[in-house]
């Protein structure tokens, strides 16, 4: 069976919306409110490097795909890995390795295959959705100094499952790392 690992970057009160850009008033919170330090960033790296497959919702491939596949050196490893996007609209993904899968149902089979750690990037509303089904291995949070109030939020009680802290760092610019095996 596949581990599932959903990476986040999240504010101190729990919002996940628009962390480089998008809808959100304070779009982009990520550096526009927090100064960069390299190694606060060094997990994204390494899930790059670990992970052999990519799972995402409609609207992170609606933002991705245009993006990534022109980001040759950052993303290599994710253009080239199979990507997987639930989805009940999406007919033909144009980036190159996309499976649409229909449901919850799918990507439960999609786990329970062959194969290597599965990341699941940005999609709040899938995340939910895959945490409510019990199908969350582990969180990789990037929790930034920030609050915002109002946006999507990761955790809404419905997860199901108790996390266990098996990592953790703090850096200079009050980013911390933290990551969460689920216990089922």
């Amino acid at each position: 069976m596949r581990t599932l690992i959903v990476t986040e970057f999240i504010t101190l009160d729990g919002v996940i919306d628009s962390p480089g850009g998008g809808d959100h008033p304070r779009a982009g919170w990520t550096f526009k409110e927090v100064p960069f330090v390299e190694a606060a960033y060094a997990i994204k790296g390494s899930e790059q490097l670990e992970a052999e497959a990519m799972l995402i919702g409609r609207q992170s491939y609606d933002e991705f795909a245009p993006v990534w596949p022109k980001m040759v050196e950052d993303f290599a490893e994710y253009n080239a890995m199979p990507k997987y996007v639930v989805s009940t609209t999406l007919i033909d993904p144009e980036w190159a390795g996309t499976t649409v899968l229909r449901s919850l149902d799918e990507v439960a089979e999609l786990k329970q295959g062959d194969g290597g750690p599965i990341i699941v990037h940005g999609s709040a509303t899938l995340a939910k959705g895959l945490a409510a089904a019990g199908l969350v291995d582990r969180y990789h949070l990037l929790q930034f100094p920030v609050t915002l109030g109002e946006g999507k939020r990761l955790f809404d009680g419905n997860e199901q499952g108790t996390l266990k802290l098996v990592e953790h760092e703090a850096y200079e610019n009050g980013v911390v790392k933290l990551v969460f095996d689920v216990e089922h």
